[in-house]
């Protein structure tokens, strides 16, 4: 028994909550809290109106569930309010006046998010919302609640027998959290099924309560499949060749027996989307069908890119720790100390190398030791423009196109390209493949699309578009751009600092911010100062943002909303580590007084790195990796200026332009 979950103090019956959604679940948070369920109610109000502001809770019955996970929480619990005051929470029949706030710890277990599933599920039927609705007392609510969540699951009756002329019809549903929306698509769909002669029904809940998967079987014999999915479909290969209807969760839950429909006669129609025959996991939301193709294709760079980090940051701080063990002249002799020597032939200070003798400042084991660092380091830098391109054309057709999309790559580096290369070989094999993976193919050539194939046609074709026709002139540009870049000194170079950091603080983790980061990381292989002085006014200006927004926090507390100030307390350990995205809670909340703010900071951090000289011979690390930077007061110095600017900068935007959230947060709080 569940008999916790919701009491009578954490219900309001026919009571003035407010008039807008984070009112709403303001004062159902408090609720929460004064109940000694939570630690704070502004943090668990914050979690939920996060999740409220990505898409509206309202459902079908004038219903809403604003729901979240949250740090704050203590145990799974269920807030209720029957309002006086209707409140919009873009639900698709109204204005609403049943609220329910489902609470769940961040770290609960799946049996809590089974409980909760169980009163998601249901909501969407009629009887149990009429209910709520006519419940006379707080404790008659309860108890109906109770009795919902800690109703026994009924055995599964036997299987129908099916007719020659029902259309077979699975899908699975899934939300970001979990925890509602994904049972009631589930359910909702299922009910409409139900009512029919004509559907044979199959749902896989893709959960927080976990995942009971589909029977093989009953996906072979589907007719079409629907993902009303808010992200990524797991396994997806199990559906490949299906007629499929992608959509949103909500629409499952508000439009059941219009996406059934469209499922029916998605079936028969030969002309239908299917499911890639590639048969893959989307690293994209479902609803990326549906998106237009230059966000699909910004969408696969950035996921190039994310996949590309691990390889740069592991490669470049081996880099730079050997580097610090074998000294800095390491790049000149590196292949030949490590493959030449070892533990029992240590080098000496002069080392031939290509059959001329080289002096080093070290030798013996230190030399040797940061040789191997320095081999290693350099392996994985290798992989840096094929991972860049094998995980954009990932992005855009699933699992075919990683090997094209690296042999691409791997054909950028060898005619020079570089990554400029690596991003069009990506667009290139991911936008091939995807197409040779819509052929119509006969069924017995269909299992030998993904793994032969397309991989084959795709990297030859690729491969062919480089060495004939784009291949020397992105070599040509790659070499002007690396001229150009070990030509800036003195005003072009801070002028180029001031774009770096413009172009890092202004969407902190986005599109924007990736491509100045590649742009650093870019060239470090080649060891030029110039590449360093970029990298380091890169990782430099990165910091800033996050670092300003806690010390503002601090500074001026009653200026920031309490779900802000909760962050700022961690946010500058995200910014010593160069994480930029500790200010994006800050940005997304405010971004007209804290993006032109940060910018301001990072473009003052970036002239001042590249006026001083600041070089870093590692990608990533922050301050944690100061001993890879020259001079290392340079980058305090830089960092300290634009931490300061951007301070200063969004201290002075909330004082003199008064931020209405922030008003509200008080007056809830007061």
């Amino acid at each position: 028994m569940n008999s916790n979950l919701i009491t009578p103090e954490l219900v309001r019956l026919d009571a003035k909550m407010g008039s807008t959604p984070n009112e709403v679940i303001a004062q159902l948070a408090q609720l929460v809290a004064d109940s000694g369920r939570a630690t704070e109610a502004s943090s668990l109000a914050a979690d939920a109106q996060e999740r409220e502001a990505k898409a509206g809770t309202g459902v079908n019955g004038r219903v809403a569930i604003p729901h979240c996970r949250s740090e704050s929480v203590q145990e799974p619990t269920l807030a209720f309010a029957r309002l006086a005051q209707p409140v919009d929470f873009a639900g698709p029949d109204g204005d609403a006046d049943l609220v329910f706030l489902i609470a769940a710890p961040a770290g609960g277990g799946k049996e809590h998010m089974k409980i909760l599933s169980k009163l998601a599920r249901a909501l969407v039927r009629g009887d149990f919302v009429d209910k709520l609705r006519n419940a006379s007392s707080e404790q008659e609510l309860v108890d109906e609640v109770l009795a919902v969540v800690n109703a026994e699951k009924k055995p599964k009756d036997a299987a129908p027998v099916t007719k020659a002329d029902v259309t077979r019809i699975v899908a699975v549903t899934s939300c970001p959290t979990g925890i509602a929306h994904t049972y009631m698509a589930a359910d909702s769909l299922a009910q409409a099924a139900a009512k029919r002669d004509d559907i044979e029904f199959h749902v896989e809940t893709q959960g927080s309560s976990g995942v009971e998967p589909l029977d093989p079987q009953v996906i072979k014999d589907a007719d079409a499949v629907i993902f009303a999915t808010d992200v990524a479909v797991r396994d997806k290969a199990r559906f490949a060749g299906k007629p499929v209807i992608q959509t949103p969760v909500k629409r499952g839950i508000n439009e059941p027996d219009a996406m059934l429909d469209e499922a029916v006669a998605a079936a028969k129609d030969p002309q239908a989307r299917r499911v890639q025959a590639a048969g893959t996991e989307s690293t994209q939301s479902s609803t990326a069908a549906n998106e237009s193709w230059p966000k699909r294709i910004q969408q696969a760079v950035m996921t190039g890119v994310s996949y590309m980090v691990p390889f740069v940051a592991a490669g470049g701080l081996l880099l730079a720790l050997g580097f610090l063990v074998g000294g800095y002249d390491m790049a000149n002799g590196w292949q030949a100390i490590a493959t030449g020597h070892s533990f029992t032939n240590l080098p000496g200070n002069e080392v031939m190398v290509d059959g001329e003798a080289m002096t080093f400042d070290r030798s013996g084991i230190a030399l040797y030791v940061g040789a191997v660092l320095f081999a290693i380091g350099q392996q994985a830098m290798g992989f840096v423009v094929a991972a860049l391109s094998g995980y954009t054309a990932y992005s855009l057709a699933g699992r075919p196109g990683i090997a094209p999309g690296f042999v691409g790559g791997a054909i950028s580096v060898l005619l020079g390209a570089g990554f400029i290369g690596g991003l069009i070989t990506g667009i290139l094999a991911g936008l091939i493949a995807y197409w040779i993976g819509n052929w119509k193919v006969p069924s017995w050539l269909r299992s030998l699309m993904p793994v032969v194939i397309i991989p084959l046609l795709t990297s030859l074709i690729v491969g062919l578009i480089m060495f004939f026709l784009l291949g020397r002139p992105l070599e040509g540009i790659m070499t002007g751009l690396t001229n150009w870049l070990s030509s800036m000194s003195g005003s072009s170079a801070i002028l180029l600092g001031i774009i770096i950091g413009l172009m890092m603080c202004f969407d902190l983790g986005g599109p924007v911010n990736k491509a100045a980061y590649l742009f650093g990381t870019a060239g470090l292989s080649a060891g030029t100062q110039a590449s360093f002085e970029i990298m380091a006014a890169v990782m430099i200006t990165g910091m800033v943002p996050p670092i300003a927004l806690s010390i503002a926090t601090f500074l001026r507390k009653n200026l920031f909303t309490p779900a802000e100030q909760e962050n700022g307390k961690s946010a500058w350990l995200l910014g010593l580590s160069f994480v930029s995205e500790g200010a994006i809670p800050f940005a997304a909340a405010d971004p007209f007084r804290v993006i032109p703010s940060m910018m301001l900071g990072g473009a003052a951090a970036g002239a001042v790195s590249m006026a001083l000289g600041v070089g870093s011979r590692a990608p990533h690390g922050g301050i944690f990796v100061i001993f890879a930077i020259e001079p290392w007061w340079g980058m305090l110095i830089a960092l300290v200026v634009g931490v300061i600017v951007s301070a200063v900068a969004v201290i002075a935007a909330k004082q003199l332009w008064p931020n209405k959230a922030v008003e509200q947060a008080a007056a809830v709080a007061a």
